[in-house]
This record gives structure tokens, C-alpha cells and sequence, in this order.
């Protein structure tokens, strides 16, 4: 083996070697990413549902105020249904 085909061989193996370190180094900053990513949606998905744990509550009363109203909207269609029946009862009359 000639010097220079030495030095060659010697080059690429001081190359290979930064190539390695610097391979580690982005699979490290990879892991470290993907372990930051499954943080931030269990963080996302835990107030979610910590909220809504929370909120529980209030969205039963609002919930339960909107039946009401439906129902005493039903109410006043069925009294005022009645109420043109009567008055056709009373034309009859």
C-alpha cells in the first residue's frame, strides 16, 4: 500500500468516525423528540379529560335547563294547540 492510498484510507476512517458520532447525536435528539411528543399528548389528553371531569357537573345543569326548556316549550305548543281546538269547540257553539 502506497502513502498516499494510506493517507486516503486514514481520511475516510477520521470521516467515518464524525459521521458515527454525528449519527448518535441525531438519534439521540430523535428519541428524545418522539419521548417529548407522547409527553405533550398525554398532557393534552389528561386536561381533556380533567376538564371534563370537572366540568361535569355544570354541563349536567346546563344540560338538565335546556330539557327543561324543550319541555316547557313542548308545553306551551301543546296548551296552545289545546287552546285553538277550544276555540273552534267555542265557534261551533
Amino acid at each position: 500500500m502506497d502513502p498516499e492510498e494510506k493517507q486516503l484510507l486514514q481520511n475516510t476512517l477520521v470521516i467515518a468516525e464524525e459521521n458515527n458520532k454525528l449519527l448518535y447525536k441525531i438519534r439521540g435528539v430523535q428519541n428524545r423528540e418522539f419521548i417529548w411528543r407522547v409527553v405533550k399528548i398525554l398532557v393534552i389528553v389528561g386536561i381533556a379529560f380533567g376538564s371534563f371531569y370537572f366540568l361535569e357537573p355544570f354541563l349536567n345543569k346546563v344540560i338538565d335547563l335546556y330539557e327543561s326548556v324543550l319541555g316547557i316549550q313542548k308545553d306551551i305548543k301543546d296548551v296552545s294547540d289545546n287552546t285553538s281546538s277550544f276555540k273552534d269547540l267555542l265557534k261551533k257553539f
